[in-house]
């Protein structure tokens, strides 16, 4: 296919996938944004609000606006970012809570860092729009309590969660599907993709350093440097019991951890990390079966693969292995990213409800009783796809 067909293609399903998030998300009712709309586009009433989906809102509306200059879309990142301001900040101990109430009062006020992760990425996305400095100033000043009360001084990365007022919490975990573990790949690689994007536009010493630490934390306890895969869990010291292989967060890794590297301009970073995106590439394309698209993960202890394909799996794929094909011009990255966007476009666009679904089983029937919208279910990763791949498609052109 010619890179002007599929660039035409990934424009449409842009466009499409803000028609949806447009059309039936928004909560004129309680504001901001409904907390959970199901697979018929039918509201589930009184949803909480996760400050995560939030989050991903004004990210998606305000790259989409930085992309296309839609003012739409800059309308409804204004409508997160004033959501957001109001109800998930706490004014009082800093940090976000977790969950508000579908009228927006808290509702889970301990600070997982995950979540304060995607409030820098979104407001600082949202500064790059609006030029609005209350944004950049809440990121900063985010990044400021991820600095104080999460950075573990003593073995270094992050701890998971805390309560409200910043004490140790024993439920760490991000969902039910985690261990409760004090310190995860997961909120590690989304405090460095926040840091990255708050880094182009506050390019403060300590945020350099900061972000060089957290990729050589990949380098040194998160990736497997035998096998090319992200270790999922930790204790505070950095020992793990788990051998899971998260193939949709093994290929997001690859790709983000170099941006990184480019963004702060460090070149021997830049080398050594657009080497290992050629190797996690490779690793990951394990994940790709006989569907041509990419399945959840592989349980290695008890030799059981989740044959399972969920949307932001095929969205992160496209992109990393499209990034692995710019670096290493191999032509079995490019037919790995052609055949996850052939596979997304005949099983995972809803053509009828609009959206993507949340996936496909392994025997390619619909995954049922999963959102459309809500806690986890976002318009960020697809977004993000879309832009990224036409950017990439231009530069490749």
């Amino acid at each position: 296919m010619m890179h002007k067909e599929l660039t035409s293609e990934f424009e449409a399903e842009l466009k499409s996938i803000f028609t949806y998030w447009e059309t039936y998300t928004v909560d004129n009712i309680n504001g901001g944004f409904f907390g959970a709309i199901d697979h018929n586009n039918i509201i589930i009433e009184n949803a909480p609000k996760g400050a995560v989906l939030n989050a991903r809102i004004l990210w998606s509306f305000s790259a989409g606006y930085n992309f296309n200059q839609d003012l739409n879309y800059l309308k409804l990142a204004e409508r997160s970012f004033n959501y957001l301001c109001d109800h998930f900040i706490d004014k009082e101990m800093g940090g976000v809570y977790w969950s508000l109430d579908a009228f927006g009062k808290p509702l889970d006020t301990k600070k997982q860092i995950y979540a304060i992760s995607f409030a820098i990425y979104g407001l600082t996305e949202f500064y790059k729009a609006s030029k609005h400095q209350q944004a950049l100033r809440m990121a900063i000043s985010l990044f400021n309590d991820i600095e104080k009360h999460s950075f573990d001084l003593e073995n270094g990365g992050y701890l998971e969660a805390l309560t409200r007022d910043w004490k140790d919490i024993e439920d760490l975990r991000l969902s039910d599907k985690d261990a409760n573990e004090k310190k995860t790949m997961n909120t590690h690689l989304h405090i460095l993709e926040a840091y990255t994007n708050l880094y182009r536009h506050w390019s403060d010493e300590q945020l350099k350093s900061k972000i060089i630490n957290l990729l050589q934390l990949f380098d040194q306890h998160i990736l497997n440097q035998r096998t090319k895969h992200l270790i999922l869990f930790f204790d505070v010291k950095w020992k793990s019991d788990y051998d899971i292989i998260s193939y949709g967060h093994d290929i997001e890794a690859s790709w983000l951890m170099l941006e990184a590297a480019q963004i702060i301009g460090e070149q021997k970073l830049i080398h050594q990390f657009e080497q290992l995106a050629l190797e996690i590439a490779n690793a990951a394309i394990d994940g790709i079966d006989q569907t041509g698209s990419m399945i959840y993960e592989l349980d290695l202890l008890e030799n059981k693969k989740v044959s399972e394909k969920h949307w932001w799996v095929q969205a992160e794929a496209m992109v990393g292995f499209l990034n692995a094909f710019q670096i290493s011009k191999d032509q079995k990255f490019l037919n790995s990213f052609l055949s996850i966007w052939d596979f997304t476009k005949r099983y995972i666009i809803d053509y009828e409800n609009g959206e993507w679904f949340w996936g496909i089983n392994k025997d390619l029937s619909l995954m049922q009783g999963e959102d459309k919208a809500g806690f986890w279910k976002c318009p960020y990763h697809n977004s993000r796809a879309c832009i990224e791949v036409i950017t990439r498609l231009e530069k490749i052109n």
